[in-house]
């Protein structure tokens, strides 16, 4: 309540991911939340959460109410969106940033494309023109002419409208026709990015909505569905797999009288916003069913070599091949030539070794990608299979497993916080909260 900014804005020194997850955590809680809240529903740190309510309620007139157990809650106007942005610079032109990366990444990879069939123009071109020299023909109409119609098959004029149209990469992706021959010899090198970008955060959605609809306290039986766990061999393994989570959400194991290790998460326990808890009878083939909107367990997807179809790929090695076998026959020429090269020679000499390198680095990139992407893909499977088969041992639960889940239920506490219970808010002035203050005091002597 004391926070001065200054003429500074808060937000501003947050991550755009965290601001933009806190504040959707914030809208689908109605405006009204506490940390454990904003923590389980948007996936952060407990601290990333708090700092993040901080800075938003700072800038756009939000503020604290304390419940009558101390618990802070954080409240914001309906228009809390419009106020942010109105005073946030840095949410006035992220839009414009994004647009202007996007146009970057586009322009590499439709240039990369080119580069190939610029390369081939320029390889034969100069085997033509160092024919020509040594027979004393000259055949500059007629290379033009070969020129013309070697390429147009490929490479059509009309496709050159991809540079100055910004919206073009956006609008191939959902189309179903296939990419377009400049974009395929990007992704046939390089690939076509990390599929799972993002996903990492739907993890921690994922997990953190998990404990707070569970009443706070998990077994790590059901945490395991979320994390990197390998395949079971019918062997016991320790509980170390669920560190991470006690680090995100300040959790800490506990004992019951069975002597079962449980994990409670005291933040995500108390709430602004009502949810149904798990009760004692969601084990089993009734956990599948209560789960609903919540995924069973976390599933990764495999990288693709490329997304290209089969034409295209089968058209890049074709003129990769053309290109590779050119610069071979180029350079073995340059070292025969007995005069000095000079104009378009001597240029092509010059840059000849980085025609090498990009002929060369066409086929050893893709090649090492596929080695790379066999193993990784590899060991994407058996997470997979691993947080499938605890999925499956949820539903179809052994007697052990039973009742340490039933136990895990019996310690499970979720409290609303309604508003009834607050006794103390920074909207009031302080000859209201003075008034308030001791009407409860009188309350508490009575009692």
């Amino acid at each position: 309540a004391g926070i001065r900014p200054g003429r500074g804005v808060e937000t501003d020194k947050l991550p755009a991911d965290v601001r933009n997850r806190a504040m959707e955590a914030v809208d689908s809680c109605g405006g009204r939340v506490t940390i454990g809240d904003v923590a389980s529903r948007a996936g952060l740190k407990l601290n990333e959460a708090e700092r993040a309510l901080q800075a938003l309620a700072t800038d756009t007139g939000g503020f604290l109410e304390v419940s009558d157990e101390g618990d802070v809650l954080y409240v914001f106007p309906r228009d809390y969106r419009v106020k942010l942005a109105g005073k946030s610079f840095r949410m006035k032109i992220e839009p414009l940033l994004d647009k202007l990366k996007a146009g970057a990444e586009y322009l590499i990879r439709v240039s990369f494309g080119t580069a190939l069939i610029a390369s081939i123009v320029i390889v034969y071109t100069t085997i033509i023109a160092l024919l020509s020299s040594r027979s004393d023909e000259d055949n500059r109409g007629r290379r033009g002419r070969s020129y013309d119609s070697g390429f147009t098959f490929f490479f059509r004029p009309s496709d050159l409208f991809w540079y100055w149209d910004p919206y073009y990469y956006r609008r191939r992706q959902i189309r179903t026709d296939g990419m377009k021959f400049v974009e395929s010899v990007f992704s046939f090198v390089f690939g076509d990015g990390d599929p799972n970008q993002g996903l990492e955060e739907e993890r921690w959605k994922l997990i953190g909505q998990y404990i707070a609809s569970n009443g706070g306290v998990v077994t790590a039986e059901e945490l395991a569905p979320y994390l990197d766990v390998m395949p079971t061999k019918g062997k016991e393994e320790d509980d170390s797999y669920v560190l991470p989570v006690l680090l995100r959400f300040d959790g800490h194991p506990e004992v019951d009288d069975e002597g079962n290790i449980l994990y409670r998460f005291p933040s995500l326990q108390r709430s602004a916003s009502s949810q149904r808890v798990g009760r004692k009878e969601y084990v089993g083939k009734k956990w599948a069913e209560w789960v609903g909107e919540i995924e069973k367990y976390f599933e990764e997807k495999k990288w693709s070599f490329s997304k290209a179809g089969t034409s295209e790929k089968a058209m890049v090695i074709g003129l990769g091949a053309l290109n590779l076998f050119g610069v071979v026959v180029l350079g073995s020429m340059l070292k025969n030539t007995a005069t000095a090269p000079a104009g378009f020679i001597s240029f092509v000499a010059d840059i000849f070794p980085l025609l090498q390198v990009y002929a060369a680095s066409f086929f050893a990139i893709p090649l090492f990608r596929w080695f790379l992407l066999r193993n990784r893909n590899a060991e994407i499977e058996k997470r997979n299979l691993g947080r499938k088969q605890r999925a499956r041992a949820l539903e179809l639960p052994d007697s052990s497993l039973r009742r340490k889940l039933l136990s895990a239920r019996d310690m499970a506490r979720r409290t609303v916080i309604s508003s009834d219970r607050i006794v103390y808010s920074t909207e009031k002035d302080v000859s209201d909260q003075d008034l308030e203050a001791r009407e409860w005091d009188r309350r508490f002597r009575e009692l």
